[in-house]
């Protein structure tokens, strides 16, 4: 039986994934319906604090999944010169800011359906970020970013 017959164990990627997984990257587990498990419905791992420079591509990769993306709540701390719109595809997002903690960031599609994903600092080493994006993304992870990128050593330098 080759590798890519081999059957993976649910709810976890295939190694090759973690090999690839670099800065830039996004690593989702989309859940659309009202009962989700985890508390994070994927990771993403920007290669700067420029939200100017980074956005674009994950709502890219994400309206691909999802559908138009309406909204992006962020902690205004964590990102350099966070504007409140930016244009992405020709469609506005708006850009909010919470106190969210510069570890998640929150997706909204249409009025009320919103996508939590942890956000890996840009200085994370790789393998701390893919440890920290594998769980993440795992159905059952019940543990909250802050809590993740601690774990997996993947906090900001200073």
């Amino acid at each position: 039986m080759a590798d890519s017959d081999t059957p993976h164990p649910p709810g976890l990627l295939p190694e090759a994934i973690h090999r690839a997984v670099k800065p830039g990257t996004a690593l989702l587990r989309l859940e659309t319906t009202q009962e989700r498990g985890g508390v994070l419905d994927g990771a993403w791992w920007p290669r700067s604090r420029d939200i100017g420079a980074e956005l674009p591509g994950l709502i890219t990769a994400l309206t691909e999944h999802l559908g138009p993306v309406t909204r992006v709540g962020l902690d205004a701390s964590a990102w350099q010169e966070l504007p409140t719109r930016l244009t992405i595809d020709d469609r506005v997002v708006r850009i909010d800011s919470f106190p969210v903690g510069d570890d998640t960031v929150l997706i909204t599609r249409g009025e009320n359906d919103h996508f939590a994903l942890l956000v890996v600092p840009p200085d994370a080493t790789p393998d701390a970020a893919r440890a920290a994006m594998a769980r993440a993304v795992r159905a059952d992870n019940v543990t909250r970013a802050e809590q993740i990128l601690i774990d997996t050593g993947s906090t900001r330098q200073t």
